[in-house]
């Protein structure tokens, strides 16, 4: 087996952007897949790109732990069991500088940016357990470990995810199951580009990264690879990584 052939593929945020990019990288692969997002009509439509009988779609918000239970519920209804979890739809709030943001707004962008994306690794951990194996691969940010001016929140919560990976390895490698975590910087081709683009201040921070991306600004297909990789058999034996995809935009 190669890929993900025949594996059961469960994709939060797989609407739009990096997402769909997974659930299409999947379907190639011969995966059947579910995809998770909050409207329906975004749903809809994303099948229709998908074009493939394999995929489906199901309604809830990740960030909410009752809905995101529910939605996970749903999509082992469809698949059987949960092979590989992609947790790609974490809140994006518009990068500000820290004084720009009011004391009671802190943290609700925190929560908007973790909450979606470690609520379905936990939520399918019941499932994976019984199976006795599953890949989880949640998709972060670069600012999660690199400090950037206007990303104090988002970078917080970024860092977040990426020890919640590591410390979630450590516990569920004797049930077979691996934890690894993509953090991309800027990312080409996605509605979150081009808010960002389209701010002021957000559009000079990322117009001066992609500068440094001497390797090409990373695409959301460039992601979709890693991420398949990553849950695939040829990384058997990786977990507990986090994994730059940048353009080399950053080194680390």
């Amino acid at each position: 087996m190669t890929g993900l052939s025949g594996q059961r593929v469960l994709v939060t945020g797989g609407t739009a952007g990096i997402g769909l990019a997974i659930a299409r990288r999947a379907l190639a692969d011969g995966a059947r897949v579910v995809i998770a997002g909050r409207n329906p009509q975004r749903g809809a439509a994303a099948l229709a790109r998908l074009d493939n009988r394999q995929a489906c779609f199901v309604q809830g918000d990740a960030g909410d732990p009752a809905s995101c239970a529910a939605l996970v519920a749903e999509a082992i209804g469809h698949l059987g069991g949960i092979d590989a979890l992609f947790s790609c739809s974490g809140g994006n709030p518009m990068p500000r500088l820290l004084k720009d943001i009011p004391l009671e707004e802190v943290m609700g962008e925190v929560s908007r940016s973790l909450a979606p994306t470690i609520l379905p690794a936990r939520a399918v951990l019941p499932v994976m357990t019984a199976q006795g194996r599953g890949a989880i691969v949640c998709i972060a940010s670069d600012a999660g470990k690199l400090a950037t001016p206007g990303e104090v929140a988002i970078g917080a919560a970024m860092a977040a995810i990426i020890m919640f990976c590591r410390a979630m390895a450590c516990e569920v490698k004797r049930q077979g199951i691996r934890v690894n975590c993509l953090t991309p910087s800027i990312v080409e081709g996605t509605e979150l580009h081009d808010s960002l683009m389209g701010d002021s201040f957000a559009g000079r921070l990322f117009a001066k990264a992609k500068t440094l991306a001497h390797l090409g600004v990373v695409q959301a297909d460039d992601i979709a690879e890693a991420a398949v990789f990553l849950a695939g058999p040829r990384a058997a034996r990786i977990t507990g990584q986090t994994l730059s995809v940048t353009g080399g935009i950053s080194a680390i």
